[in-house]
């Protein structure tokens, strides 16, 4: 992939781990990062040697902390609407990707952090993750979907109490509600738990993943049949090669070799 400034990325049997490298500022998105996030995903979509995203923060304290809020302080109407617009059309990149896409989460997921930890498809957190929408202490709201994927994942009461008192919530408190899929100790056990998840998805059907993605998208979009996107996709798996490998390899009882076709 290309050489980046603000983020870094790894191959290594078809999952591509995707960092976050802005230590020394706790790998806040400034509007460079999110550019950078949003080529990076232009080019997983296209890569077939990409299987599966890992999504992570540099160091031991952030996952990411928030927005850079040098550059947030100097937005204006104008300007504050393309910010938003570029972290929510990233972002919506991350959700609508047809590779299973997991956040692994480890000390600060704020404000634009856990937007990014939301659009992905999985959020695995160390205890020591806190999560949060602080964006009214600034006198601002969540810009980059924040407001939409939050009810949808903790339901429209917890989602605004978080929003409106900008506190931010333990690991073990983000489990609880379902904004966390799974809880593990500590960042070492977390990228081992993330990389084991990915390896078993990765075994599956790579269109039937891709379709679960879409078929789940639909089911939150107004302008979208659900119902009949579920069926168009389970129409188009029927026909594809995958399927047929699948159901024989069942009937024969042995592992699928799945090729994505």
């Amino acid at each position: 992939m290309a050489d980046y400034k603000y983020i870094s990325t790894v191959l290594k049997d078809g999952i591509l781990t995707l960092t976050i490298d802005r230590e020394d500022k706790l790998n806040a998105l400034n509007q460079a990062t999110l550019e950078e996030i949003g080529e990076a995903f232009q080019e997983i979509y296209d890569d077939s040697d990409v299987k599966a995203v890992l999504i992570i923060g540099a160091g031991e304290r952030a996952f990411v902390a928030g927005a850079d809020i040098s550059e947030v302080s100097e937005l204006n109407e104008v300007n504050g609407r393309k910010f938003a617009e570029v972290g929510q059309e990233v972002f919506a990149s991350i959700e609508k990707c047809d590779k299973p896409v997991v956040a692994a989460v480890h000390g600060f997921a704020l404000g634009g952090g856990c937007e990014l930890a939301m659009a992905c498809h999985i959020r695995i957190a160390s205890k020591s993750a806190v999560f949060g929408q602080p964006e009214v202490n600034l006198g601002l709201i969540p810009g980059f979907g924040g407001t939409q994927r939050l009810p949808n994942l903790v339901g429209r009461g917890r989602a605004l109490e978080i929003m409106m008192t900008g506190d931010t919530i333990s690991a073990e408190r983000a489990h609880e509600i379902g904004l966390v899929n799974q809880l593990v100790d500590d960042k070492e056990a977390l990228v081992d738990y993330c990389e084991r998840l990915l390896r078993k998805i990765t075994t599956k059907a790579p269109l039937a993943i891709g379709m679960v993605v879409e078929c789940v998208n639909a089911a939150y979009d107004a302008e979208e049949n659900g119902y009949q996107t579920e069926a168009n996709s389970f129409a188009a798996c029927c026909k594809s090669r995958d399927f047929v490998e699948g159901t024989q390899a069942f009937l024969e009882k042995r592992a699928p070799q799945f090729t994505g076709e």
